[in-house]
């Protein structure tokens, strides 16, 4: 018998998760069956920015099991994903982080934003707001936004309306999950406007750090 997780997820027209711990990719979309984690997330974890669901392809794994693990234990608060990281053993919870961690999916195309809001954002990153003591973004999340390490992660290239959104958790105290209550701490001191600049700046990037400038040839 399938758990309360499980027969939910069915409700809500998403396969049960099969017991392929050694194959994430099995896991996302088991052949032949509706999938758990493609109809929201994407085939290749692209994501879908318009309706601010985020991009899966490239997280840090041990970011991404992290956040399984917190969606069980509601230190992180969302309906569905409680559901279905419930119904995940760990050993799937790590293939599903390993597998998506490995992916190197172009980003979906979007309509860019303003490009004085963009600027704005990109102040934000890089100086944050002094009259505040708010650090810059990439302190911690890399110069690139491409993350850093397990705790901070990859930012370039993620959907502005879903890091809008999860500023506005760690705001309402819907998501608890960060080292030393660091990004609860963040959001508190982002105005709207501002959440809503460094969110743009942060999806206008590029998902991969520019390859460095080939050196001059010597005499």
């Amino acid at each position: 018998m399938r758990s309360v997780a499980g027969g939910a997820l069915l409700l809500l027209g998403v396969s049960s998760l099969p017991a392929l711990a050694d194959d994430g990719k099995g896991i996302t979309r088991p052949p032949g069956r509706a999938t758990s984690c493609t109809p929201c997330h994407g085939r290749n974890g692209e994501g879908q920015p318009v309706r601010g669901i985020p991009r899966l392809a490239g997280l840090n794994a041990d970011y991404f099991e992290r956040q399984l693990a917190s969606f069980k234990n509601a230190t992180r608060r969302n309906r569905i994903m409680l559901m279905i990281a419930s119904d995940l053993s760990d050993d799937e919870s790590r293939a599903l982080a390993s597998y998506y961690a490995g992916m190197s999916t172009p980003k979906p195309q979007t309509a860019p934003a303003d490009r004085a809001v963009i600027a704005a954002g990109a102040e934000l990153a890089a100086n944050g707001d002094p009259s505040k003591d708010l650090q810059g973004c990439g302190q911690c999340h890399g110069a690139d936004g491409l993350g850093a390490g397990a705790d901070f992660p990859r930012l370039a290239g993620q959907s502005a309306l879903y890091i809008e959104k999860a500023l506005r958790s760690w705001k309402a105290g819907d998501r608890k999950n960060d080292p030393g209550g660091v990004m609860a701490d963040v959001a508190n001191k982002l105005t709207d406007d501002q959440i809503k600049s460094v969110a743009a700046y942060y999806e206008s990037l590029p998902i991969a750090a520019a390859a460095p400038a080939p050196e001059a040839n010597k005499p």
